[in-house]
């Protein structure tokens, strides 16, 4: 480990501390400056203006440290500034920053492909899956539908209820909540095709109840011929951590191999250990045709594969694939870092500790308060659904309240689901028990409070 990452690592104790109300004075200052410059859809859930962070920690520019329980959405699963992912990036900004792959490559980003096609379900070594590179989320859903398309050579793309995907044309187009991702955009791309999902707390379906549901909306309103790809967040991030009752997954992919279409498991958010298996989709029993994966994969440094059959990824003339930036050396170093994190520290093992302990907390907490109507998730990717007692209603005003007391406590929460019905908990792999238990202490004081 470098020094530095040392004294980043030793500077920032795994304590949660408040010095002065949140947002403080010098956060507030800074507010004011951007809002000269930054325009108001931009928009900052908590206006904290972070200076320094490590593990589970960040530390604002008033001084108080603050438990992340977001982990910018997923993307710190490893922890802030990782030393490992700190070291290798260092180590790279001193080689090699920037040549772009299509004109002159190097090899950390084959070193990430490697990775990639070892942990994918369904690659192996005889018949490994190919990967590109890109910056984004949104990005590795446009090439995996363009690259689906190629291949099929059909038009049509399927996503599931309550997905989101991104705010690109395409992918805000995909998203099942307009507001406030596509909202006054337009005009939406076309040929996508919204069907229901499983969505066990509401539902009441079977897996394979649900599934043909699911098959036969779409059979009728798209028709299977015309389908390129059917894209699923196997544990939806933004529409509430919705997890499929069994058996959904894989009969929905068992009908896409039947006609031709090609399945994509889009792990943005649910990938890269987090729910305690590499992918999610692992879980399910499936092997996708395409893996998507973003966010958590290089340590907190922009980068996404798109990881697919060869037969697919192959289907691609040269040239047709990439962009300037996809694949920086920097972010790649970074994520064999990560690679290499989650097989010696055990990081999967500790996503299975991460959701004992997490999840034993707010079973507690649904016990007590009948507001909470479920504790779901894999890993440390947990949510609770909050409504009105005694209804399946959602009731975002009680989420709003216990999000902003939490965060007046120095705990960094966020809401999900179309109707901002829940709490998610997307803590690092590196969050203690203890941190745990005080964040639960937090939660139990915010509903008691509401």
């Amino acid at each position: 480990m470098s020094e530095e990452a040392t004294v980043i690592e030793s500077s920032v104790p795994q304590q949660r501390l408040v010095v002065t109300e949140i947002p403080g004075p010098r956060s507030r200052e800074i507010h004011e400056r951007r809002r000269a410059v930054v325009p108001p859809g931009v928009h900052s859930v908590l206006p904290v203006y972070i200076e320094r962070s490590h593990d589970s920690i960040l530390v604002d520019v008033d001084g108080n440290h603050l438990v992340d329980v977001c982990g910018g959405i997923g993307v710190t699963t490893i922890g802030h500034t990782d030393g490992a992912v700190v070291a290798a990036a260092a180590e790279q900004l001193n080689k090699v920053t920037h040549t772009l792959f299509t004109m002159t490559p190097y090899e950390p980003y084959v070193q990430v492909a490697e990775h990639l096609a070892k942990h994918v379900p369904g690659s192996t070594p005889e018949n490994p899956y190919k990967t590109l590179l890109m910056n984004s989320g949104a990005e590795a859903v446009e090439n995996g539908v363009k690259i689906a398309r190629k291949h099929t050579g059909r038009p049509g793309v399927a996503v599931l209820e309550h997905a989101y995907h991104g705010r690109t044309m395409l992918t805000s187009s995909m998203n099942h909540k307009a507001a406030p991702y596509a909202l006054g955009y337009g005009p939406r791309a076309g040929d996508i095709y919204k069907a229901p999902n499983s969505y066990p707390l509401h539902d009441g379906l079977s897996g394979a109840e649900a599934a043909a549901r699911t098959i036969a909306h779409l059979e009728k309103v798209a028709g299977a011929d015309d389908l390129a790809c059917l894209v699923v967040e196997p544990i939806q991030g933004e529409g509430g951590f919705i997890v499929p009752a069994d058996g959904y997954l894989p009969a929905l992919a068992e009908w896409c191999r039947a006609n031709g279409i090609v399945f994509i498991a889009d792990e943005v958010q649910s990938g890269m250990a987090r729910t305690g298996t590499v992918f999610s989709i692992e879980q399910f029993g499936v092997e996708p045709d395409i893996v998507l994966s973003a966010k958590g994969i290089a340590g907190g440094l922009p980068l996404a594969g798109i990881t697919g059959r060869a037969e697919i990824m192959d289907g691609s003339q040269p040239g047709g694939l990439g962009g300037t930036f996809g694949g920086n050396p920097v972010s790649c170093a970074a994520a064999v870092a990560v690679f290499e994190q989650i097989e010696r520290e055990n990081l999967l093992g500790e996503a299975k500790r991460i959701e004992a302990s997490f999840t034993a907390g707010l079973n507690r907490l649904a016990e007590k308060y009948d507001s909470i109507a479920e504790v779901r998730g894999r890993g440390a990717m947990l949510a609770i659904e909050v409504v009105k007692p005694g209804t399946l209603e959602p009731d975002s005003k009680l989420v709003a309240q216990v999000i902003d007391f939490a965060a007046s406590q120095g705990v960094v929460l966020l809401s999900t689901g179309i109707h901002n019905q829940g709490i998610r908990f997307l803590p690092s792999l590196k969050m203690s028990d203890e941190l745990i238990d005080d964040v639960i202490g937090v939660l139990d004081e915010a509903f008691a409070a509401a």
